[in-house]
C-alpha cells in the first residue's frame, strides 16, 4: 500500500488546530510543515530449518463403567509417558493438554438414549527437540498404547534472531521503494517519520494422525523438517522533500 500526500500549511488549518482542546491537539498525528508524506507497506522475510516439533499424543479407552474406562486409560497413558521418558524427552517438554470422560449412548427410534458405557481420553502435548527422532518415537508410542495422535507442528524454538533479520529486510525494502517514488516525483527521502509492525510466524503443520491402536504399529514414520519462512510486515512513513 502506497500513499503520497502533499502537505501545506494554511491559515484555515492553523485556526482549526488552535480551536481543538489541548488533549485533542496532543493526540493528532505529527505532520511536517512542508514536503510530502509517503506511506509504504513492506514485507521482510528470512528462512530457517525448524528445530522444534509439537505433537499431540493421546489415549482413548472405552469400558462399561466410568471407573473402568478411567483405570484403563490411566494404565495405558502411564506406558506412553514412560516410553517418552525412556526416549529422552525432558519433563519440561511433556504437558497434559486435556482429560475427559464422556458417556456413550445407544439411540433407538422413539426411545430415550441409553448409556451403554463410558469413553475416557487423556491427551498429552509433547515437544521434540530432535525432529529427526520424532517419527521413530511416534511409532513407539503407538506400540505402547497411544491411539489418538496428531501433528507434528514444526516451528522454531527461539525465533527472535530470525524475526530481527526479517525486520531488517522489511525496512530495507520499504526504504528502496520510498527512494523509487521520491526519484519519480523529483524529490528525495528526507527521513522516517513513523514505523509500525505486524508479524507472522505461524506453525507448519504436517498431519500424521491416527485414532485407533495399531494404526502405526508396523509403520516407519518419517518426519522431515524442511525449511520455513519467517516474515514481518511493516508500515513506514517517510518525509520526502
Amino acid at each position: 500500500m502506497i500513499r503520497l500526500a502533499l502537505l501545506a500549511t494554511t491559515a484555515a488549518l492553523g485556526a482549526a488546530a488552535a480551536s481543538l482542546p489541548a488533549a485533542a491537539q496532543d493526540m493528532r498525528p505529527f505532520l511536517p510543515a512542508d514536503g510530502a508524506v509517503l506511506d509504504v507497506a513492506a514485507e521482510g522475510s528470512t528462512t530457517r530449518v525448524p528445530d522444534l516439533a509439537l505433537i499431540q499424543a493421546g489415549v482413548v479407552t472405552q469400558a462399561g463403567s466410568a471407573a473402568e474406562a478411567m483405570q484403563q486409560n490411566s494404565a495405558r497413558m502411564a506406558s506412553v509417558i514412560a516410553a517418552l521418558r525412556k526416549a529422552g524427552v525432558a519433563e519440561r517438554d511433556l504437558q497434559t493438554a486435556a482429560v475427559s470422560l464422556n458417556p456413550v449412548y445407544r439411540n433407538e427410534d422413539n426411545q430415550p438414549p441409553v448409556i451403554t458405557g463410558y469413553q475416557a481420553s487423556n491427551q498429552l502435548t509433547v515437544r521434540f527437540r530432535e525432529i529427526a527422532k520424532s517419527g521413530a518415537i511416534l511409532d513407539t508410542l503407538v506400540r505402547q498404547g497411544a491411539n489418538n495422535i496428531s501433528g507434528p507442528n514444526l516451528t522454531l524454538d527461539k525465533p527472535e534472531a530470525a524475526m530481527d533479520e526479517a525486520r531488517a529486510d522489511a525496512i530495507a525494502k520499504a526504504r528502496a521503494r520510498a527512494e523509487l517514488y521520491a526519484r519519480a516525483a523529483g524529490l528525495r527521502v528526507d527521513r522516517i517519520l513513523a514505523i509500525s509492525e505486524g508479524g507472522s510466524i505461524g506453525p507448519q503443520e504436517i498431519i500424521v494422525s491416527g485414532t485407533r491402536r495399531g494404526a502405526f504399529a508396523a509403520a516407519d514414520t518419517q518426519v522431515l523438517p524442511g525449511e520455513r519462512e519467517v516474515s514481518i510486515n511493516v508500515s513506514v512513513r517517510f518525509l520526502l522533500k
